[in-house]
């Protein structure tokens, strides 16, 4: 499989392409030689890949997560309405102001002060799970390490019963399919089913809160409603769906693809578990050389020259690869090295502007204690066999991880 040129700035790639989809960094490069942007035909639209294109397209206010006011085509079909209703009020699909006026309301669960206060909570699970398996000599990290410890912690944060974790996962993962931009109507299906359910769901919990509330994030929202520019039910429903879905979606493949980074490029310091701010670095840079999500769209707002003889009109999309970003030789030295030891490792796997990542101080804390726990507590970790990134180009994580100690 490759990637062809039909014309001097588009090409045709199969994002479905297995040599594709397992090693997409060979391919970006070959994108990036273009010099600018280029026209993604199975997308039908231009992609930016360059680090410096990418971080200003995120932060220019000529481009939104929605079409330009007048050129609101539906985004979504009727057999889509309820996935629709979830994305209504979602912070990832609202613009200034009314982006930030939910913003603020959230933010109080993200200042540092509060996340912090979780650590203790994050270690003690990430110990729990390794006590689980520690005996057995080999585990799945992805099921048992990977994915338990970020959706419960989620959990508790919005104030949901840990018992639903399971059912969370099954919708999300149904939901999250639509994001691609290639699902099967079956799958579009199954999403707004989901999207029914977890809506309900929601709003059973929104009610209980409402009787008995407590210190999480749900009781915060509601006792805000008292106030003039409270959320009201339908914009809690958004922003804790949102919450769940990437506060788990992304971490769970950012962590299994981080246990494999290190594991196939251990860092220079053996005991670098040890120390939180060497333990700090290998999280920046296990973000930077394989990311999770790898393509996120834009609305231009009006008519924007990208390039030479490239203009996109208002209410056209634009992809920024930030997988792509990430490994752009004129922001990075050697970015297809991993290097524990880079200085200035910004990246972009959080996002940029005012959409930059709201839970991204506790996405950091999560990965380096989840990160530092595993390679303490099993320090002879190692492959059982060499792990395989699973069907799924637009969030970009392992099949599975197999592996013994």
């Amino acid at each position: 499989m490759k990637l062809t040129w039909t014309g001097p700035r588009r090409f045709s790639l199969d994002p479905k392409a297995p040599a594709f989809f397992t090693e997409p960094y060979a391919f970006y490069h070959e994108m990036r030689n273009r010099a600018g942007p280029v026209f993604w035909e199975q997308y039908g639209m231009w992609c930016l890949t360059g680090f410096d294109e990418v971080n200003a397209c995120l932060r220019d206010k000529r481009f939104a997560r929605l079409p330009p006011t007048g050129r609101e085509k539906s985004r979504y079909p009727a057999h889509l309405n309820a996935f629709a209703a979830t994305e209504k009020f979602s912070l990832l699909a609202l613009e200034p102001p009314e982006h930030t006026r939910l913003r603020r309301l959230v933010n109080r669960a993200f200042i540092s002060r509060h996340v912090e206060a979780m650590a203790d909570d994050i270690a003690a699970l990430s110990h729990c799970c390794i006590d689980r398996f520690e005996a057995e000599g080999e585990a799945e990290l992805l099921s048992q390490y990977a994915t338990p410890i970020p959706v419960t912690v989620i959990a508790r944060l919005l104030g949901i019963p840990e018992s639903s974790t399971d059912q969370l996962l099954e919708w999300s993962h149904a939901m999250v399919k639509v994001y691609t931009l290639i699902q099967t109507y079956e799958d579009e299906l199954a999403a707004n089913h989901a999207s029914e359910a977890f809506i309900e769901f929601l709003q059973q919990q929104i009610h209980r809160c409402r009787k008995q509330p407590r210190d999480d994030l749900l009781s915060h929202l509601i006792r805000l409603q008292a106030d003039a520019d409270g959320p009201t039910d339908d914009e809690i429903t958004s922003i804790c769906i949102l919450l769940l879905n990437a506060g788990h979606e992304a971490t769970v493949h950012q962590m299994g693809n981080s246990i494999s980074s290190i594991l196939s490029h251990p860092p220079a310091d053996p005991m670098w578990y040890r120390n939180s701010d060497v333990s700090g670095k290998v999280v920046e840079e296990c973000m930077r050389y394989d990311a999770p999500l790898h393509l996120f769209t834009r609305y231009a707002q009006e008519n924007v020259q990208l390039a030479d003889n490239v203009m996109v009109e208002a209410g056209d999309q634009v992809a920024l690869l930030l997988g792509a970003a990430n490994r752009c030789p004129h922001r990075f030295d050697q970015p297809d090295v991993f290097d524990t030891g880079r200085s200035g490792n910004q990246n972009v796997t959080l996002g940029a502007g005012v959409h930059f990542c709201v839970g991204a101080p506790l996405a950091r804390l999560e990965l380096r204690i989840a990160l530092s726990t595993l390679f303490e507590r099993l320090p002879n970790i190692r492959f059982k066999h060499p792990p395989q990134y699973r069907d799924s180009y637009h969030f970009h994580g392992l099949e599975s991880l197999h592996v013994v100690w």
